[in-house]
Formats: structure tokens, C-alpha cells, sequence
């Protein structure tokens, strides 16, 4: 437990203190120290505490164990761990190409609570089929992935703009570049996590710290 997490608490058990004051005593209010401690409680504390608790969530949403602590995404970390090249998750992860402690904050940005207005509510719909449904199998994304995901890390880094790949047809970068040529298509980066094949493949052990 961190000690922002430890000052949210104190901080809610304060508040709740104050409340069950105002409760057991409400001629307290006809004071004007009353009134100040009775809108601090029911509103200022609050509100500060609800800001400060999402601000929390949020950032440790970003991380990759918040991430795969859904049984749901179980086999997807495990896909990070795959020994074959082909695979771009896995030598992102592996390479430390992306940060491993929010290793899939940085390829999906835009996902739920992160993306737009449709994105947040298709993550209601998660949040209800984990805990009252059934998720759906195989998981898939809604929409197409951007290459804005691949973009933000890959735009103006020399391997990536002097690439042979990249550089064999003089349209392959501008269609990149405009979302057009996804970077997932066949014959560039085709294998993802496709877990569907994680019994056939071998695994790399990472070394012990």
C-alpha cells in the first residue's frame, strides 16, 4: 500500500468521522464553525477525494499487471513471453521496446477508459461481463488497429524511416503514415498476441532478478 493510498484512507476516515459528528449532533450547524465543517464534509472532502481516487485509478490502470489481473487477458500475458521474433508484442515486451511495467498502456492508448466517448462505454460493457456475464471468445478488438499506436514510439526513429522494408516502395511510408497501410498487415508485422496458438509455440524464461 503507498502512501498516497494511505492518505486517501485517513483522509475518508476523517470525513466519515465528520459526518457521523453532524449526524449525532446536528444543532452543530448553527454555528457558523458547524456550517463550515458541514459543507467541507459533505461536499469539499468528497469531491477532493473522488478526484484524487480516479487521478489513482487511472494511473494504475496504466499498468501491465492492472491489465492481466482479468482472468479474461490471462493468455495475452502470456503471449508477451513467446520465443519467436515474429511476434510484435512479444519482442516489444521482451526488448524492453515498451515499458513492461504498462506494456499495454503504450499500444493501446485508445482503448476504454483512455479512448473516446464509444470507448469508455464499450468499457462499461467489460466491466459488466466480467463481473455479471460471460466475456466473449475469442476477445477482439472493435475497431481496426491505428497505426498511431505504432506511430508515437516509431515516427522519426531512423530504423523505422531508413527501414528496407519501408523504404522499397516510396508509397509504403505516406500510407503508413495516413492510417491507410495498416502496419499489422500481411506481409509486414502479421503475427500480434494470436493466442489461439499459444499450445504450438515456445516460451522465453525470463532471468530471475
Amino acid at each position: 500500500m503507498t502512501g498516497f493510498t494511505v492518505l486517501l484512507i485517513v483522509l475518508l476516515f476523517i470525513n466519515i468521522s465528520f459526518i457521523c459528528f453532524l449526524i449525532l449532533k446536528p444543532r452543530a450547524t448553527d454555528a457558523r464553525g458547524g456550517k463550515i465543517l458541514a459543507f467541507a464534509s459533505l461536499f469539499i472532502l468528497p469531491i477532493f477525494l473522488g478526484v484524487m481516487g480516479t487521478n489513482r485509478h487511472m494511473e494504475n490502470a496504466k499498468r501491465t499487471e492492472f491489465c492481466l489481473s482479468c482472468h479474461e487477458m490471462t493468455n495475452y500475458g502470456k503471449s508477451l513471453h513467446i520465443d519467436d521474433r515474429s511476434f510484435v508484442p512479444a519482442v516489444h515486451f521482451q526488448n524492453n521496446l515498451v515499458p513492461r511495467e504498462a506494456a499495454c498502456f503504450t499500444c493501446h492508448t485508445d482503448y476504454t477508459m483512455f479512448g473516446d466517448y464509444n470507448a469508455k462505454l464499450r468499457g462499461l460493457k467489460h466491466v459488466y461481463a466480467h463481473y455479471l456475464g460471460k466475456p466473449s471468445e475469442p476477445l477482439k478488438l472493435y475497431t481496426s488497429y491505428s497505426n498511431r499506436e505504432c506511430l508515437h514510439c516509431h515516427s522519426g526513429a531512423r530504423s523505422f524511416e531508413e527501414g528496407a522494408t519501408h523504404n522499397q516502395d516510396p508509397k509504403t511510408l505516406p500510407l503508413v503514415r495516413e492510417n491507410k497501410l495498416s502496419c499489422l498487415s500481411s506481409g509486414c508485422h502479421s503475427y500480434t498476441h494470436d493466442v489461439e496458438q499459444l499450445n504450438t509455440l515456445n516460451f522465453w524464461k525470463e532471468a530471475r532478478k
